[in-house]
């Protein structure tokens, strides 16, 4: 198929945003109302299929709560879209009219924003499949908030080999600290792996006046604490980001007891995978050799979640080239790398992915409350230049991908 087939023009592709827009719109604010924890999005996955029927498009479900769906012609590449479905437990602060209607449950990182992109880009993909020069396949993925991630579950049920297997897979996700009509990316190290840590710390507890008859868990976490800083500071490659934190810590119900048992919990984040795992056994050995001086048993129970995302070189170009191809961009800018976690990385280590950081932030404004956060609320309207990328950098993709055909 002729590569200028693989392309729409772009004042076209920004009038069809806008007659589908208010659609969208309630589609968005019903899932912001409606909000599912991890894993049991049954309602938001039973809108995801209505619609998609509606549309006309055949899709299986896996993981549950996961939707997916392929279209497009044979003989060619295969491009994936994805975005996750699942939000988080925060009782929403906002006082907006599709205010979150399950206590203690909020869409506080911008999934239903989403979700309502990919199904709007869906949509004006499919009516023009049969001008594709290849297929593509969307994705709506449960459970990114939760280990071992949604993708994770995705990837051992098959997501790969269920119809045609992606060249390429393009996810984005809203940036509160970015004005609206702003797109970011990164080639190479975007986010970090994150594992979970969990300490247990046993002694013999004992009047705290008489701390010679007993074993003091407390001072024994102290040392464990300052000790474990030095694992990133004196045992990593200064060149290699890390970050080890413990975030929690119980023990005693008195003044005058020493606890027999003290609890802690901390995360490791990383960017490099063979340093991340060195770290994660050196925990393991601190915690019990310096428990072991001061008489206490102590155990380091790691619990391994996403890897680093890193995102590929000749992704990253394909979708910056359909950025400035995008009527509403103002800004393609770089992103500045973060700890934060992404279980998209599961796809990145697969096939060669894209992620990018999309602007939500109103432009009369100089911040606004960030991710997780109770009032989080991103500008709607970002998500026209949302939908806009999705199809546009399939577009490019399709065209890159026969042009290096062509000339290779």
């Amino acid at each position: 198929m002729a590569i200028e087939k693989s392309t729409m023009n772009k004042d076209l592709l920004q009038s069809t945003i806008d007659s589908i827009y208010p659609q969208l719109v309630e589609i968005r604010r019903t899932i912001h109302q409606n909000p599912e924890l991890s894993f049991f999005e049954y309602k938001t996955s039973e809108l995801i299929q209505k619609e998609l029927s509606l549309i006309g498009i055949d899709f299986t479900v896996l993981a549950n709560t996961g939707v997916v769906a392929e279209f497009g012609n044979e003989g060619g590449p295969c491009v994936a879209l994805r975005a996750d479905i699942d939000a988080l437990p925060i009782v929403e602060e906002n006082d907006i009219p599709y205010k979150s209607l399950h206590e203690g449950v909020m869409h506080a990182c911008g999934h239903d924003m989403h979700t309502t992109m990919l199904l709007g880009a869906t949509k004006i993909l499919f009516d023009i499949k049969e001008k594709l020069p290849g297929k593509v396949k969307v994705i709506f993925q449960p459970g990114e908030e939760k280990t071992p991630g949604g993708a994770s579950i995705l990837l051992k049920e098959g997501l790969l080999e269920l119809g045609q297997k992606p060249n390429v897979i393009f996810g984005q996700h809203v940036d509160p600290d970015a004005t609206i009509g702003t797109v970011s990316f990164v080639e190479g190290p975007m986010l970090a792996s994150a594992d979970e840590l969990y300490w247990t710390l046993r002694g013999h507890g004992v009047h705290a006046a008489q701390p010679h008859k007993g074993n003091d868990v407390i001072v024994a976490a102290s040392a464990l604490i300052q000790h474990l800083q030095t694992i990133v500071s004196r045992m990593r490659n200064p060149l290699y980001p890390g970050v080890l934190s413990v975030a929690s810590i119980h023990a005693g119900s008195a003044t005058n007891i020493l606890p027999e048992e003290l609890t802690m919990m901390g995360t490791l984040r990383s960017f490099n995978n063979e340093w991340r795992f060195e770290a994660l056994e050196k925990i393991k050995i601190a915690t019990s050799e310096i428990c072991n001086l001061y008489g206490v048993e102590g155990v380091c129970t790691p619990s391994i979640g996403y890897p680093p995302l890193v995102t590929d070189s000749f992704a990253t170009t394909v979708a910056r080239a359909a950025a400035r191809k995008v009527n509403d961009v103002a800004n393609v800018e770089m992103f500045e790398p973060k700890m934060w976690a992404e279980d998209f990385a599961f796809y990145a280590e697969k096939i060669p992915a894209c992620f990018w950081m999309l602007g939500v932030k109103p432009k009369d404004v100089v911040s606004m409350p960030g991710l997780h956060n109770p009032r989080f609320l991103p500008q709607e309207e970002a998500m026209k230049l949302g939908i806009a990328m999705f199809v546009q950098s399939t577009f490019e993709f399709f065209s890159s991908s026969l042009n290096r055909a062509t000339n290779g």
